[in-house]
């Protein structure tokens, strides 16, 4: 597998034509814990995407090696009022989860195909998303079952502000982190 992936650009108005791909690798991705955690299944993901999709300033980057998508990465800008630090459980000053719908991109998803795992491919589809966010900050939450995976986005620049179980059913327990976005151009 290649690092010199191609990455494309899609916005809220390509949703509809992009979203079987992202189901496709997604179910890929996540097969084996579908099988075992109903968090993870792909009509629960779905569901998921559509909510995420509808929202004004929904961006995705998709990588391509050739014509095969090898992973993706989408978020959009969180609205005054988020729900998004409903289920913070650690104390936080509320100035740092206060909202305006400009301050802060969620990235929702960041996921690679097993093949091009290990190859550099999240951390581009991660930049390219970020790259030309015009936000002060980004969140994600990171599943605690998963320390690679968090201690990989530390290694990136994000820091944990705590702990956060979102109100969804099943959902589990997860590290809510930030990173500061330069000023895009």
């Amino acid at each position: 597998m290649t690092t010199g992936i191609a990455i494309r650009h899609y916005t809220g108005d390509q949703a509809p034509a992009l979203r079987p791909l992202l189901l496709d690798v997604y179910t890929e991705v996540y097969a084996e814990a579908a099988r075992t955690d109903p968090f993870a299944s792909p009509d629960r993901f779905a569901e998921g995407l559509d909510h995420w999709t509808a929202r004004p300033g929904w961006s995705c980057v998709v990588g391509y090696d050739g014509d095969q998508p090898v992973g993706y990465a989408y978020g959009a800008p969180l609205p005054p009022r988020s729900r998004w630090w409903g289920g913070l459980l650690t104390q936080v000053p509320a100035d740092t989860i206060t909202e305006t719908g400009t301050r802060t991109y969620a990235l929702s998803e960041l996921m690679v195909r097993t093949p091009w795992r290990k190859t550099g491919t999240a951390r581009q589809l991660h930049s390219a998303l970020l790259a030309t966010r015009r936000e002060e900050r980004a969140t994600l939450l990171v599943d605690q079952a998963h320390p690679k995976v968090h201690a990989l986005y530390g290694s990136w620049g994000w820091t944990t502000i705590g702990d956060l179980r979102p109100r969804l059913p099943g959902a589990p327990l997860f590290h809510a982190m930030l990173l500061g976005l330069p000023v895009a151009p």
